[in-house]
């Protein structure tokens, strides 16, 4: 995966500026349920905080295409994602924000750091429109075009009467 790559030896002399735009067809980027649309773009700033330790806060942005929950349609969700990341070397490091980079690395890889954020930053629950009807659970017809012709499901408790 090419999508961004910065060596920590350019860190020790000083905080280091990250810039990439990660293009649609990365393979990197083809397994993922959210699909992109748009470029990735890739920015922050990494300082070393230590020891085998550095710190990066950045922003992704891209637009992604996910599926609404109702009626399976695309939706767009433009993604803008701020993360603030601890890439440590401590594998015992219980910061939510870390991550566990191998000991004395030359290197720091974004690749997994932009799929989860590309992952975590698009809505549980995306809707094509406040409103949608769904599909219908017998033939699956989209109701937002209208009904779809089956009949009305009756209530058993009700058949007695009927």
């Amino acid at each position: 995966m090419a999508m961004l790559r910065v060596d920590l030896h350019a860190v020790a002399a000083g905080p280091l500026d990250t810039d990439a735009v990660v293009p649609v067809a990365d393979p990197g980027l083809a397994d993922l349920d959210v699909v992109p649309t748009e470029p990735v773009h890739v920015s922050g700033r990494l300082s070393a905080t230590g020891p085998g330790s550095y710190f990066w806060e950045g922003r992704i942005r891209t637009r992604v295409s996910v599926r609404c929950r109702r009626c399976l349609a695309p939706v767009a969700v433009e993604i803008d994602d701020t993360p603030r990341l601890l890439f440590t070397e401590d594998a015992d490091n219980d910061d939510p924000s870390a991550v566990t980079s191998p000991a004395r690395a030359g290197a720091v890889e974004f690749a997994n750091v932009i799929r989860e954020a590309l992952i975590r930053a698009v809505p549980k629950f995306p809707l094509c429109r406040e409103g949608c009807c769904g599909l219908c659970p017998r033939c699956g017809a989209d109701l937002n075009e209208g009904p779809c012709g089956c009949p009305p499901e009756s209530d058993p408790r009700w058949a007695v009467l009927e």
